[in-house]
């Protein structure tokens, strides 16, 4: 199998971030037949075969149709899909999920499993029985681009998602675009339309640095790319102004981050957190990473962990619990380093949750090695764990190894997930009351759904104004894969910046001129109740007023004292100076007006 890292480039460049180049910037090739066709660039667009006759009129002026976006895979693949969704908004173009209501689809594809390649397959057909244009986006065309479901149909690589809107633009127009060139990683300042307002999926590198017999990303993904601290930081702190609650770190092996460009994850972590709001009000989650990249910064990490805005939460795939399976997977580690990892943060960190995956049947996987497996997640009793079956990717080492019988691999599947599912892992939080964030409708359209610091799920009743806050819940029941609670407390963002601007004024003095530059609230202030006691709204009350508020009070006469605050002239609009103005001038008019009058008469006599 050739490295596609190695494959000869069509071409590097590119428009700046979000902007379309011009069509001779891709090269459209004019029509010709297709056993006759060049394939061997990577970039190219041609006038596809199956679209002889011209495009409607309405296909024709870009940015006027409706565009339909399906994802499949990772989150890594749904940010994709996000930034793509965000180009295509920018210039125009609607976008719908009804497929029959879109003029074309854009699917964004997953190369991990064989199920999710196949309902690609399902859907370009359906798509194309329905007449529809089609662009492929994601792994499977970057790894497998000489697959024949991808004939006649556009194709865009991981790397060129922000050229999305030329090549939609040109697939309208009845061509087949296809840019799998890798180059610069995609800018993180693309515009973007989130699934959920109050989820940034935040990319923070892009490829591995492993090479697992079993995995086709890589294929597709290629080697380490990291974005520079940097620029994270600085997504970090615009998805922050935006509203955002809950970035997740996303890449396919989180640990692996920075040592491209000689930093390393605790760096980047440390440098995040200084930006998160100390009210807790966004949370950070640390995206998927393998054992071996982390092993030895388990310290640094846990410190992080713990941190009041970083959920104590991490997906930590394993993959199996037998060391011969390990190593023929070439996972780099073995399941003694993986219980270090474990034990380590579960140590370290209070409340720690961790996940992890199962492969359940890889070849030469014995009933030894299986039983080592049943018993890691026996001694752990993870709350999460991602069993799958092994599928065979096409151009993988594992493809060419010797298969375990489907029925065997069938059998262990469904005694590992009988064993997992025996596990109570929410028993005891009954009763307690947890700090949670909302974020999100469940699919029962009846409750939101909040996360514990421990990214524990719990369900609540309430509006849907709830979501993207923050409030404390009492847990009422649980249940296998979450928990139900009742909110008790909610946390207001706003209340919180008003109370801590109000913390940082002055304390009431005499020479404060104005409530509003006062300790005090304008309302206990300049009350009628407590008038003139909190503190000196006008700082030039006479001596003779307070004598003669005095000698009132000897004589027992009650005086109401009305405080009015002074205005200052300096800051008075031009509306308020123009009647001012109109007011005095209709005065000195009826003024003159009198005089004359009075003169007439005077004269008369």
């Amino acid at each position: 199998m050739e490295d596609i890292e190695d494959l000869l480039a069509g071409g590097v460049g590119g428009a700046p971030p979000g902007f379309r180049l011009p069509l001779n910037a891709v090269g459209i090739n004019p029509k010709t037949n297709k056993s006759k066709r060049s394939i061997s660039k990577q970039d190219q667009i041609t006038t596809a075969s199956n679209r002889d006759s011209l495009a409607p009129p309405s296909l024709t002026i870009p940015g006027t149709q409706t565009i339909y976006i399906k994802t499949f895979g990772c989150s890594h693949n749904q940010s994709d899909s996000e930034y793509m969704a965000g180009q295509l908004t920018a210039f125009g173009y609607a976008l719908t999920e009804v497929p029959e209501d879109a003029d074309l689809w854009l699917i964004n594809t997953c190369t991990v499993k064989s199920p999710s390649q196949s309902a690609m397959s399902t859907l370009i057909t359906r798509g194309r029985s329905g007449k529809k244009p089609l662009v492929i986006a994601g792994c499977v065309p970057q790894g497998s681009r000489d697959l024949k479901e991808l004939e006649g149909v556009s194709v865009v690589g991981v790397q060129q998602i922000d050229r999305v809107v030329e090549i939609v633009e040109e697939t309208l127009k009845g061509h087949e675009v296809r840019l799998l060139t890798r180059k610069t990683l995609p800018a993180l300042d693309l515009p973007k339309v989130r699934r959920n307002n109050f989820i940034e999926i935040l990319p923070i590198n892009v490829g591995c640095l492993g090479a697992c017999t079993y995995c086709k990303t890589k294929h597709a993904r290629g080697h380490l790319g990291s974005y520079t601290v940097d620029s994270l930081v600085e997504r970090v702190r615009t998805v922050i102004s935006e509203g955002v609650k809950e970035i997740w770190l996303s890449s396919e092996d989180t640990g692996a981050y920075g040592r491209d460009i000689g930093v390393n994850l605790p760096v980047l972590l440390n440098a995040i957190v200084k930006e998160l709001p100390s009210d807790q009000s966004t949370m950070l989650r640390i995206g998927m990473t393998n054992p071996p990249y982390i092993l030895e910064h388990l310290k640094e990490i846990a410190a992080v962990l713990r941190h009041p805005c970083v959920y104590t939460f991490l997906h930590v795939p394993v993959q199996s619990g037998s060391d011969s399976v390990l190593t023929a997977m070439n996972r780099e580690y073995t399941a003694s380093e993986f219980r270090t990892v474990v034990d380590t943060l579960t140590e370290l960190v209070p409340g720690m949750q961790i996940a992890t995956d199962i492969i359940c049947g890889f070849p030469g996987e014995t009933d030894e090695d299986f039983s080592q497996t049943v018993e890691l997640i026996k001694d752990y009793k993870f709350p999460q764990v991602h069993i799958s079956q092994f599928y065979p990717r096409p151009g993988t080492p594992a493809a060419k190894m010797k298969k375990v019988l489907s029925k065997i691999v069938k059998q262990r599947s469904r005694e590992l997930t009988s064993v997992f599912e025996a596990f109570a892992p929410y028993t005891g939080m009954e009763g307690r009351e947890e700090r949670i964030w909302i974020t999100e409708v469940a699919a029962d359209g009846i409750h939101l759904v909040g996360h514990t610091k421990g990214y524990i799920q719990v369900l609540v009743t309430g509006p849907e104004s709830m979501l993207g806050s923050s409030a404390m819940a009492r847990i009422t029941s649980v249940g296998r894969w979450s928990v139900f609670g009742e909110v008790i407390e909610t946390f207001s963002s706003a209340n919180r910046e008003t109370e801590a601007k109000e913390k940082a004024k002055p304390p009431c003095s005499s020479n404060v001129s104005t409530c509003e530059t006062c300790a005090c609230s304008a309302e206990s202030c300049c009350g009628e109740e407590r008038s003139g006691e909190a503190c000196n709204i006008s700082e030039n009350i006479s001596k003779q007023d307070n004598d003669q508020k005095v000698k009132s009070k000897k004589e027992g006469k009650e005086i109401q004292e009305v405080v009015v605050p002074r205005s200052n002239v300096a800051n008075w609009g031009f509306i308020d100076k123009a009647l001012v103005c109109g007011v005095f001038v209709s005065s000195l008019t009826l003024f003159v007006l009198f005089i004359s009058v009075a003169i007439r008469v005077l004269s008369r006599q």
